[in-house]
């Protein structure tokens, strides 16, 4: 018995130690393209509106979906619930569905910003003003 728990509890924590992988992962994804210019349209390699860069961000991980606008994603895309909303990882939309990005914790975000490019922004009073929901990546 003493062995079958053991070996759950090892099961359990490979497990843990791959998804904290694949957030690692993501991670690494996101800082790969940050400081690119904003370019509406675009979904990489040198440039990102901020649809695009959500999308690309996610492609490279593995989550695939077809390119859309902002809105669009927001419609395709499951609700996030309530502990969603801060954890890294959930897309974040601002402005009626216009503008979009993924966050990075309860306090900033990333985003393409038409006038600075991909960054990390923090969740200020101007952004937290504009949020209009929160939506998860299936499977994640």
């Amino acid at each position: 018995m003493r062995r079958l728990l053991l070996l759950l509890g090892l099961a359990s924590l490979a497990a843990g130690a791959e998804e904290t992988g694949f957030w690692t992962t993501l991670h690494a994804t996101i800082e790969h393209h940050l400081g690119r210019p904003y370019v509406w349209g675009a979904a990489g390699m040198k440039s990102f509106d901020c649809s695009g860069f959500v999308w690309r961000v996610w492609a490279d991980n593995g989550y695939l979906w077809k390119r859309t606008t902002a809105r669009k994603m927001y419609f395709s895309l499951p609700k996030a619930s309530a502990g969603e909303a801060g954890k890294f990882g959930t897309v974040v939309f601002f402005d009626n569905m216009k503008h979009c990005g993924i966050v990075n914790d309860r306090g900033s975000f990333y985003h393409a910003q038409t006038s600075v490019g991909t960054n990390l922004s923090r969740m200020n009073d101007f952004w937290k003003g504009k949020v209009c929901g929160y939506r998860r990546v299936s499977g994640r």
